[in-house]
């Protein structure tokens, strides 16, 4: 029999979908104070999502910044994300030592822009680690084509949620409890009382068109507002726009007539 095959398990060749934390300072206060103001309010939002650690960003600015990764794995569990590696860039040997010290594997990340791959010592820690950076998310630029939409058309109980790729259209009831997660726009053509979080992964263009607005949470690229912050009179239940300014959300009435 097969040494690569038997009837108890299989070692295939594969690649692993995972998101980029992109580390873009070396101040671990301030970055769990941004974490917990991001995710504070939808604690369950990125529960058990796996992440991998990229500080090549930290390359650009000085070849002696750092950050102490184990710390940092630790804040990141803290907040239900599961590291599972390091993207480094070659010059980055405090990375890769800490790597091949027992920390988490480093990882190669083969996205579209060009990014720095790691040395042959890296692409052996990688091959050992069985996992593969496919794409940096955030950071890649849009498809060739269109994403189609995705079309909801029956009402949302609590507990359901749907994730579109593109945008996303729902023609029914989002009831208190439901959950909408989107890369695009998101359009709702009826109550909104669940949560809807739209350009989940970066994209600060993104938009939500509703019909009557009275969510417990709104989101776009990362900023939210929950109902611990009243909504104004003049779009509470009303027909409305919501959009991304900085990082401020701004909510306007829709005038459809």
């Amino acid at each position: 029999m097969s040494l690569n095959k038997t009837p108890f398990f299989e070692l295939r060749s594969g690649s692993v979908d995972t998101l980029l934390f992109v580390v873009k300072t070396t101040d671990l206060d301030a970055l769990r104070t941004e974490l917990t103001r991001r995710f504070e309010a939808t604690p369950e939002f990125f529960a058990n999502d796996v992440v991998a650690i990229d500080v090549r960003r930290l390359a650009e600015t000085s070849a002696t910044d750092r950050v102490p990764l184990d710390e940092l794995a630790q804040l990141l569990a803290s907040v239900r994300m599961r590291p599972i590696g390091v993207v480094a860039s070659p010059a980055q040997t405090w990375a890769t030592q800490w790597a091949s010290s027992g920390g988490l594997p480093l990882l190669e990340a083969r996205d579209r822009r060009g990014a720095p791959k790691p040395s042959e010592g890296a692409a052996s820690a990688n091959t050992e680690a069985a996992a593969v950076i496919e794409a940096a998310v955030a950071k890649t630029p849009p498809p060739a084509l269109p994403m189609p939409a995705t079309i909801i058309d029956r009402p949302l109980r609590s507990g359901q949620q749907v994730y579109a790729k593109g945008d996303l259209i729902v023609l029914g009831l989002v009831s208190y409890g439901a959950e909408l997660i989107a890369e695009g726009n998101i359009h709702i053509y009826a109550p909104l009382r669940g949560r809807a979080l739209a350009g989940v992964h970066g994209n600060n263009d993104a938009r939500i068109f509703c019909t009557c607005l009275e969510p417990e949470l709104i989101s776009i690229a990362g900023i939210y507002r929950t109902t611990e912050n009243p909504l104004p009179a003049d779009v509470l239940g009303k027909s409305v726009q919501i959009w991304l300014d900085e990082e401020k959300l701004m909510i306007e009435p829709l005038r459809l007539t």
